[in-house]
């Protein structure tokens, strides 16, 4: 993470803030308007231009389809704790890589003290109530180290039907399970053979605050 304090006015780390708060809550950059109406503008404009001069300093990213990325910064006057940038990613095909460019959201500021080099992490956002009883809830970030092993009782990311799952893992010399830990009865256990794509293990996983 660069540190981009010195070339920041007032109303640019303002912008930051909300950023890195909206980022964290809705999983994605705030709309236009929303930092708009956010930061007390009666005018989409000025919050674009804001935008616009975030993405000159480095701060935002354009991609090549025009879309934005969050590239965090040390906003703050006081020293920080050393930390990683670690992407955030959405919706995950099976057979596309993890850290494809259309799958990064943004990109989160980690303590080196989880994200511990030289493995590589990612975070997902859960959905759903199907590993509650294992601390994990509905909009909770899930920070992921990348990996394809894992040992039973493992809380593992597997990719299935096109979509990214987060459920504990048992196997056998024949097949896998991956059994939800729900109190909701609706959630049934995942049975696949060896061959499944797993894609990481469970770190920790941060509230949806």
């Amino acid at each position: 993470m660069v540190s981009k304090k010195e070339e920041l006015n007032s109303r640019e780390k303002n912008a930051v803030r909300i950023i890195r708060n909206y980022i964290m809550n809705e999983g994605e950059l705030p709309t236009v308007r929303e930092l708009m109406s956010e930061m007390g503008y009666k005018s989409p404009r000025s919050a674009a231009e804001v935008l616009e001069k975030l993405a000159t300093k480095g701060v935002l990213q354009r991609a090549s389809d025009g879309s934005l990325k969050f590239i965090d910064v040390d906003t703050e006057d006081s020293e920080r704790a050393e930390t990683v940038g670690v992407p955030l990613v959405g919706e995950v095909a099976c057979g596309t890589p993890i850290f494809a460019e259309e799958n990064i959201r943004a990109y989160i500021p980690v303590s080196v003290k989880l994200a511990k080099a030289p493995n590589k992490y990612f975070f997902l956002r859960a959905k759903g109530d199907s590993m509650n009883q294992r601390g994990i809830n509905d909009g909770d970030l899930v920070l992921i180290k990348q990996q394809n092993t894992a040992t039973n009782g493992d809380l593992v990311v597997a990719l299935i039907d096109d979509s990214a799952t987060i459920k504990e893992l048992q196997k056998t010399n024949e097949m896998v399970i991956l059994l939800p830990r729900s109190t909701n009865a609706i959630h049934q256990p995942i049975i696949l053979t060896q061959d499944f794509q797993l894609q990481g293990i469970v770190i920790t996983s941060i509230p949806n605050l």
